[in-house]
């Protein structure tokens, strides 16, 4: 193997690495909701912002992110992230409650958005042979994957001998590892245009956002149709009209929105919004189903999780060859509908249902997502201009960030109303409303009870959780449908590539470090 060539793989490894500390993070704490209920005395709500926090800030930044890493450099954005992502990482292990928790996590997700952007915007400038690139992006999903899939399995080995503040400090040496790691490996490269920044989009895509989820995690208690949850969707909508007015009128946008004027790159994103709507969401859902309805400890519930790792890591470098063949159209739409029935099956798990039907949805919602991540992603990123590296890994990103945070919010909210609407028990005051505000409170209280009262608080919660979830999951394995649908309607056969010939081996983005040059010249 050519020193340059391998060197390529090398920095690939040092990117998945930075990555997998991403993907932990996002799942790690969801084997910990229990214990942070227990512990923190967290209600439903803020169970759901201490995970949407982080997501919130991760997706509202990340346009500016990669905007940042295109003007300044991708490595120096990737550095600074790791260093800060560490950092929080070291300061939520500590806090003290419920509400400190979600601000850490808030200031982790800063972090988190200068990490993705930059390693998959470094990764299309070391690898621009169409082919060996599908291959390239084909391992970073299914890293990005692994992270998901490992998060619970690490979380419930970690909380079966620590306390709950261990989730977040597993993350400071993988952080800074990657960090190190990066500085002797991985190349630099920016916009030789040097895009000025759009700090007003910027702002304008993160109040968005939050207006959205702040209406949908406080429309169980606020009520759906209540107007402070109407005051907010609407909000929502309008701040997001009024980003999209500003894109196109700014001279420097944040965001091309004429990007999304080719069906690849807006149906592909469309497709991974979906996905990750889906698994996000069905994760937050399913943790809390094998703790506090199927009665296993957070280890046990992580290693119940873990078969998703065997199949993303088998299905994600696979996909691109499967793309090869079978093309993109096909592979996204089948994927889509595979996690479909992934989500029907886990819609038809009750209390006391075998962990095999659990296992076969996971599974089956597994495979889907892992022949659909690559073929999207090298949809979008092919779609743009390699200059344009930073924002369309961005754009890409976000799209996941985005349908995560709304998956946990919209499958949480959906299951936090029929969870509620069919807890019938006989508590008053301060019981009724630590009943009410999660399973886990709700199957504490019954311990603690006892007795025949005790047993049917339990038996009722157990149920009444069970009754919100087949409603949760039918609405993911609807979004999921549509996705597919538009894949198959809008998405191309096969994506147009190109073969690029020698002299554009090396991208003119490219600001060549010299320590990074071979001695016969060749870009490593």
């Amino acid at each position: 193997m050519r020193s340059s060539n391998r060197r390529r793989w090398i920095a690939l490894l040092v990117l998945c690495l930075s990555l997998m500390v991403i993907g932990i993070d996002n799942t790690i704490l969801n084997v910990a909701l229990p214990t942070l209920v227990r512990d923190l005395h967290a209600s439903n709500s803020q169970l759901q912002w201490i995970v949407d926090s982080y997501i919130l800030v991760f997706a509202g930044l990340l346009l500016t992110a990669g905007s940042l890493g295109d003007r300044f450099g991708r490595r120096g954005a990737l550095s600074v992230g790791l260093a800060l992502f560490g950092a929080s990482s070291a300061a939520a292990a500590f806090a003290s409650s419920a509400n400190e928790l979600i601000a850490y996590r808030a200031r982790m997700g800063i972090g988190a958005a200068l990490i993705m952007p930059a390693t998959l915007s470094i990764l299309i400038n070391a690898f621009t042979e169409p082919k060996e690139r599908g291959r390239a992006i084909g391992i970073w999903a299914g890293v990005a994957g692994i992270g998901i899939a490992v998060g619970p399995i690490l979380g419930g080995a970690l909380l079966g001998r620590f306390w709950w503040g261990s989730i977040f400090l597993v993350n400071v040496p993988v952080a800074f590892g990657a960090l190190i790691l990066g500085r002797f490996f991985l190349p630099t490269s920016k916009d030789p245009s040097a895009p000025r920044l759009d700090p007003i989009g910027a702002a304008l895509s993160m109040a968005a956002l939050s207006a959205l989820l702040w209406a949908i995690i406080g429309a169980p208690a606020r009520g759906w149709a209540s107007a402070g949850t109407l005051g907010f969707l609407l909000l929502a909508f309008a701040v997001l009209g009024l980003f999209a007015a500003w894109e196109l009128h700014t001279d420097h946008p944040m965001l091309d929105v004429s990007f999304f004027r080719n069906p690849r790159f807006t149906v592909a994103s469309l497709a991974i919004t979906s996905g990750f709507f889906a698994i996000s969401g069905a994760l937050f859902l399913v943790t809390q189903l094998l703790q506090s309805v199927m009665g296993y400890n957070t280890l046990q519930a992580g290693l119940r999780i873990a078969p998703i790792a065997v199949v993303l890591i088998i299905g994600g470098p696979l996909s691109p060859r499967l793309v090869e063949r079978f093309g993109t159209k096909r592979m996204v739409a089948f994927g889509l509908c595979t996690a479909a029935c992934g989500l029907v099956l886990l819609g038809s798990v009750g209390i006391d249902s075998p962990y095999l039907l659990v296992l076969g949805g996971l599974v089956t919602m597994a495979l889907g997502m892992s022949m659909t991540m690559a073929p999207a992603t090298e949809s979008i990123m092919g779609s743009l201009p390699r200059e344009k590296a930073g924002v369309g890994s961005a754009v890409n990103d976000t799209t996941r960030q985005t349908g995560g945070a709304l998956g946990v919010a919209v499958l949480g909210s959906i299951l936090a109303s029929g969870y509620q609407s069919h807890l019938h028990v006989s508590l008053r005051g301060a019981d009724a409303v630590t009943a009410r505000s999660s399973v886990g409170a709700a199957v504490q209280l019954g311990e603690r009870i006892s007795g025949r009262v005790g047993h049917t608080v339990i038996d009722v919660a157990r149920s009444a959780y069970v009754h919100g979830m087949h409603l949760s999951f039918l609405v993911g394995a609807a979004i999921l449908v549509c996705g597919a649908v538009l894949a198959i309607a809008f998405l191309p056969a096969r994506a147009p590539y190109r073969e690029l010939d020698a002299t554009e081996y090396l991208p003119t983005d490219i600001v060549v470090d010299p320590s990074q040059l071979a001695p016969s010249g060749v870009v490593e």
